[in-house]
């Protein structure tokens, strides 16, 4: 079966889009057949795929607005056994379109679309924008679960409580097979000694939804190969396989095979 996975956070510059790119190419390179959805306005996903506008023609906001479905706007990425559903800026307008249209079931137009195409894959991974508006509830309205990544900085935790009583609430009302998979701690740094207590701190609060690798917590850590690795058009796991930010979306991946 199919599994949908959300990678949500309403604070931006946590490594959403990082971590949503490299669990998908993970799994990609695992042999599991995967579709990552760029939801987010930013299309930063798409980017760090090497796509550019001129590339394609439709977008996800082609399928949230109903004029294409998913299957018309996927596109074959460099990477074997993974596809990629594209954004574009033209998104950030959705949630004024949303209100206008008076659509009781707004929030399920991503899970609609989403049953055409989720028998052809293991995996579908979500990057989903940094707010909680309507973009982000169709996400997690479609998902079967959802990972939060948390920044090792200063505010980690702020606003993470928003995050966990609208996922309470769309598992109420919309969603009750959804869960929270897992917490990733991310831009960790060893010579730092607040990304210590933030560690620390989420460790205290989220011990049983931490990702392990073996009897370690999966962590990922500052590293400027995952920084460059958007500017070429690749996620790390492809363009530096060895470095330690690609180890830790590794482990993630495996991490996340050994629970199903």
């Amino acid at each position: 079966m199919s599994e949908i996975i959300s990678i949500a956070n309403q604070k931006g510059g946590v490594g959403k889009t990082t971590t949503a790119v490299n669990l998908a190419a993970s799994l990609a390179n695992e042999g599991k057949k995967v579709l990552l959805i760029d939801i987010d306005p930013q299309a930063n996903a798409t980017t760090n795929l090497g796509f550019k506008r001129n590339n394609f023609e439709f977008n996800i906001y082609h399928v949230i607005t109903g004029l294409k479905e998913l299957y018309d706007i996927i596109l074959p990425t460099n990477i074997d056994n993974l596809d990629l559903a594209p954004s574009n800026l033209g998104l950030i307008g959705m949630e004024k379109e949303f209100y206008d249209k008076k659509n009781k079931k707004r929030e399920l137009i991503l899970k609609e679309k989403l049953k055409k195409v989720k028998k052809e894959y293991d995996f579908i991974i979500i990057d989903s924008p940094p707010a909680l508006g309507p973009i982000t509830i169709n996400a997690l309205s479609a998902s079967d679960s959802v990972i939060v990544p948390i920044q090792c900085e200063f505010f980690a935790l702020e606003g993470l409580a928003q995050l966990l009583n609208t996922i309470s609430l769309i598992k109420k009302s919309l969603n009750p097979k959804l869960k929270v998979r897992g917490f990733l701690p991310t831009m960790y740094s060893t010579q730092n000694n607040l990304s210590k207590q933030v560690l620390s701190d989420i460790e205290y609060h989220f011990k049983d939804k931490l990702f392990k690798n073996k009897k370690e917590y999966i962590v990922v850590p500052r590293n400027v190969k995952v920084a460059e690795s958007p500017s070429f058009g690749q996620p790390v796991v492809s363009y530096a396989s060895k470095s330690k930010g690609s180890s830790a979306y590794k482990s993630l991946a495996t991490a996340i095979l050994k629970s199903r």
